[in-house]
């Protein structure tokens, strides 16, 4: 449970107060994604995951929690089922993919709050 009594629904993200997290809604909405990172070069992270995975919704709520300690990234959910076309190269659930200047400069690949925590310590 978030703050403000606000809870992450399996595979949905409430919003926060930064305004730096997003849900992709379909496949033409993770390619304007896609753009806008490339255009702004705004650092990002995207948390690819799946409704029906156990450990995607585990760790919904911490990339939600972590969001709000990292206001300067931009964190990006896309259920692979809801985007089959611009996540068919995705064999993990969940993948993390992370942006800098614009271009994919790291990946990571299943749950562990820590881990995450790290990786975006790393690349904010």
């Amino acid at each position: 449970m978030g703050e403000g009594g606000e809870k992450a629904e399996r595979g949905k993200l409430p919003v926060n107060e930064q305004g730096n997290l997003m849900t992709a809604t379909g496949d033409e909405n993770l390619k304007d994604i896609f753009h806008t990172i490339r255009i702004t070069k705004t650092p990002a992270v995207i948390n690819y995951g799946a409704s029906w995975c156990r450990v995607c919704n585990q760790i919904l709520p911490t990339f939600w929690e972590l969001s709000k300690k990292f206001p300067k990234l931009s964190f990006i959910y896309a259920d692979i089922d809801e985007c089959p076309e611009t996540t068919q190269n995705i064999r993990y659930t969940p993948t993390f993919h992370f942006y800098r200047d614009g271009e994919r400069v790291d990946e990571m690949f299943g749950g562990g709050d820590e881990r995450l925590h790290d990786r975006l310590w790393l690349h904010s």
